[in-house]
């Protein structure tokens, strides 16, 4: 037997009425979403629960569970609420460009908001601002002779390399720490690293140090956009082959 969807997700999907009824303050689901995002935002995931959202709204905590019925359940709505809807390819936008743009605004939104990584992936996307991403990368390859179970692989491919991307500089912002940048980091590491290893032993390495790539302050996406690029040529090639 098919089980019914969370009241909040019908919600959000608009297939039920929001109540105009609630506690003081005249507490909404949109109101309670927006507080967990914004004390996410501040404090980090960890900071979120149902307690400290009602602190945030000054109501019950009993309160919350009028319009969300877990903390699994509002998760899913801040990680949706963060993911406002991706713009649609452009009718003439090849579709290297498109899932391109795609990647790097995908990424943005993770910088944006570093606590959605934190988040446990609980299966596909279901809520409606992350289908919409799904429909605007897999809209993306529509013009290419790629088999629909071959686009939502391509898709999963750019979208992981994107997540690990956003992982990546999250741990390595949290390891410099909040006054310090990755780039002052990696300057450090290099330093370090050129104390520690012996040339003869570690030829590789040392050349890359001798190379100043560590001391290199640039904060760009070079290094994001060359790994991108590299994956969509691999792309590209079974395009060809179609």
């Amino acid at each position: 037997m098919e089980r019914g969807l969370p009241a909040s997700i019908e919600i959000a999907w608009g297939m039920r009425e929001r109540s105009g009824k609630g506690p003081k303050r005249g507490l909404s689901l949109e109101q309670i979403v927006e507080a967990a995002v914004n004390v996410a935002s501040g404090e980090g995931l960890a900071a979120v629960s149902m307690s400290r959202i009602a602190k945030e709204l000054g109501a019950a905590t009993m309160s919350l569970y009028r319009y969300v019925a877990t903390k699994d359940e509002l998760l899913a709505l801040m990680v949706d609420a963060a993911f406002q809807p991706a713009d649609a390819p452009a009718t003439r936008e090849r579709w290297r460009a498109a899932l391109s743009r795609w990647a790097h605004e995908h990424l943005a939104v993770l910088r944006r908001y570093p606590w959605v990584v934190r988040v446990p992936l609980s299966g596909p996307p279901i809520m409606p601002n992350q289908v919409v991403w799904f429909e605007r990368g897999l809209w993306s390859l529509r013009n290419t002779n790629l088999a629909e179970e071959e686009k939502v692989s391509v898709l999963l491919l750019v979208n992981g390399y994107v997540r690990n991307e956003a992982i990546l500089q999250a741990d390595l912002q949290m390891a410099a720490g909040a006054d310090s940048t990755v780039a002052d980091a990696m300057s450090s590491y290099g330093k370090l690293l050129s104390r520690l290893i012996d040339p003869v032993r570690f030829p590789a390495i040392s050349a890359v140090i001798a190379s100043g790539i560590f001391d290199q302050r640039d904060e760009s996406d070079a290094d994001f956009t060359f790994g991108l690029e590299r994956i969509l040529d691999g792309v590209d090639a079974l395009v060809r082959q179609r």
